[in-house]
């Protein structure tokens, strides 16, 4: 069986990197390059071709080390270069010294990984004490399978609403995000992720849910129906 990231490379460099998804350009960049300290030694977690990394170095002052699974990413990574250090590895087992890093990044990473306990725990023993780490989902809640905008005609008067999937079940699914595309996505409760980080010793001290960046809601009429639903959870932890 081979790997989705490894065949699908080349859609995600396509579609959300280098500068042409407003999501990344307008909000995630933005946010992350917020919370990251200047200096120090950053590590990028499921990095893709690096476009987080690569922000690090150049805007946060940081020495930065991009990790993800699929080598077709590390490669693209290294060609683009920027500064950081890229190596093919998994979440569940970083090639990384103990209590190294001044900051941890994973963006969009963990609702792909089976082993999230063990994904946390390698986050916290990297961390030193103290250290940051920037933890970035599509929101639990709110973007739930099964979840979306419900133009609801048959109610007199007709109504809109946002709807929500089945919350509190932990799901696994493989979802067609683009034409031959298929992604594995796995739903938790943000209570499963909260608890799996404390019980590392990650401390939550900053939630955000940002409404969607007007870069997306440009992209099409019916986003803006739904501008006031977050796509997007960020939480910053410390590591105790």
């Amino acid at each position: 069986m081979t790997d989705p990231w490894e065949d699908h490379a080349e859609w995600w460099q396509r579609e959300f990197t280098d500068g042409v998804d407003p999501e990344y350009t307008e909000q995630i960049l933005p946010l992350i390059h917020q919370h990251l300290p200047t200096g120090g030694v950053m590590l990028d977690v499921g990095c893709g071709e690096g476009q987080v990394a690569r922000m690090a170095t150049e805007l946060n002052d940081m020495r930065a080390i991009g990790v993800d699974p699929a080598m077709t990413q590390v490669r693209v990574g290294a060609a683009r270069n920027g500064g950081p250090v890229y190596l093919q590895g998994s979440a569940t087992s970083l090639a990384v010294s103990d209590r190294s890093i001044d900051a941890a990044v994973a963006c969009l990473v963990f609702e792909h990984i089976a082993a999230v306990d063990a994904a946390l725990a390698e986050v916290a023993r990297v961390l030193r004490p103290g250290g940051t780490f920037l933890f970035l989902l599509n929101h639990p809640l709110l973007q739930t399978p099964g979840s979306g905008w419900i133009d609801d005609q048959v109610l007199d008067p007709p109504e809109q609403y946002w709807r929500i999937g089945a919350y509190l079940v932990e799901g696994d699914t493989e979802e067609q995000v683009e034409r031959g595309v298929f992604i594995r996505f796995f739903h938790r409760p943000l209570s499963r992720y909260l608890n799996a980080a404390s019980d590392v010793g990650l401390q939550l001290v900053r939630m955000e849910e940002p409404a969607p960046p007007p870069g997306f809601l440009a992209r099409a009429a019916e986003y803006t129906e739904a501008a006031s639903i977050p796509r997007l959870l960020f939480l910053r932890f410390e590591r105790r």
